[in-house]
């Protein structure tokens, strides 16, 4: 497989981009970006989209992490 042009990597991009302000706007409703979505899938390599998916999820993670804290479970009991 030959690495996307310059031109498909910037459509790629742009199509990414779309997807990411529809699900920061509609609250990560994909339900609600299925449109963008199939845009960003046929724009991308299907490599690109599984990382640029997981990369997404990670950022979220991260943001989540850095602005509510992390609060560690309390494990498992001991009997008593």
């Amino acid at each position: 497989m030959a690495a996307p042009s310059s031109a498909e990597r910037k459509a790629c991009w742009s199509a990414r981009d779309r997807l990411w302000k529809c699900l920061d706007d509609n609250n990560d409703q994909a339900s609600s970006c299925q449109d963008v979505q199939r845009e960003f899938e046929a724009s991308c390599p299907a490599q690109w989209v599984k990382y640029f998916t997981k990369r997404r999820d990670y950022l979220k993670y991260k943001e989540k992490m850095q602005t509510e804290g992390f609060s560690p479970a309390d494990g498992p009991q001991q009997p008593s």
